[in-house]
C-alpha cells in the first residue's frame, strides 16, 4: 500500500492539521510516512498545501509530483493542482467553496459540501476539514479512524482534548458521505 496525497486550501482551513493527522496515523500503524508543508507568503487566509505519503515500504522521496489523491478546500487549490493528479486518481472537493467543475474526466471525483455539513450536523464549521478527511479515510483505507483519533490525542494539546468527540463525529460524518457515494456508484455501475 502506498498513498500520495496533496491537501490544499486557504490558511486557517486546517490543511496542515489534516496532513499532520494522516502522517501521525500512519506512524501509529507502523507505516512509513512523510509530510511536507508549504505556505503562501500570507499567514491566515493565504494559500497553504502539504504533501503526505503513507506507505508500507520506505518512502524514497517526500516530493509528490503526481498524487494519488488531491483534497482541495478552495477554488484556487483546485485550479492549481488538478492537472497533477495521476490518471484514475481521486479528487475530493469542498463544494461549499468551489463553484466550478473539475476539468479532467479521468478522475474519481467526490464533491462534499463540508462547510454546510459541519454547520448543520455538528454546529461548528471549524471541523469541516475533518469531514473531508473522514471521506478520504473511507475511500482509501490508508489509515483507520482509530489511528487518526489516536493521532489527534498527540497533536492536540491536552486542554483541547474536549474537542476529540466533535472531531470524531466530523470524521464519521465524512466517512458516511463517502460510503453513501461508493454504494451509489456501485448501484449505477
Amino acid at each position: 500500500m502506498s498513498q500520495e496525497i496533496i491537501l490544499a486550501g486557504f490558511g486557517g482551513q486546517g490543511v496542515m492539521s489534516m496532513g499532520q493527522l494522516l502522517a501521525y496515523a500512519g506512524l501509529v500503524e507502523g507505516k512509513q510516512v512523510s509530510w511536507i508543508p508549504s505556505y503562501g507568503p500570507e499567514m491566515r487566509g493565504g494559500t497553504a498545501n502539504c504533501s503526505v505519503t503513507i506507505s508500507d515500504e520506505e518512502v524514497s522521496s517526500p516530493i509528490i509530483a503526481e498524487p494519488d489523491t488531491l483534497i482541495v478546500l478552495n477554488r484556487p487549490s483546485l485550479e492549481k493542482f488538478e492537472q497533477d493528479v495521476k490518471p484514475g486518481g481521486r479528487l475530493l472537493i469542498n463544494s461549499s467553496l468551489i463553484d466550478i467543475e473539475p476539468q479532467r474526466q479521468d478522475l474519481q471525483v467526490l464533491k462534499i459540501p463540508v462547510n454546510e455539513l459541519a454547520q448543520e450536523k455538528l454546529g461548528n464549521t471549524r471541523v469541516s476539514n475533518m469531514i473531508i478527511l473522514g471521506a478520504f479515510i473511507e475511500l482509501t483505507r490508508s489509515v483507520t479512524l482509530e489511528s487518526v483519533l489516536g493521532a489527534l490525542k498527540k497533536v492536540l494539546p491536552e486542554y483541547r482534548h474536549n474537542l476529540i468527540p466533535l472531531n470524531r463525529r466530523a470524521l464519521e460524518t465524512g466517512m458516511k458521505v463517502a460510503k453513501t457515494e461508493i454504494l451509489h456508484l456501485r448501484s449505477c455501475g
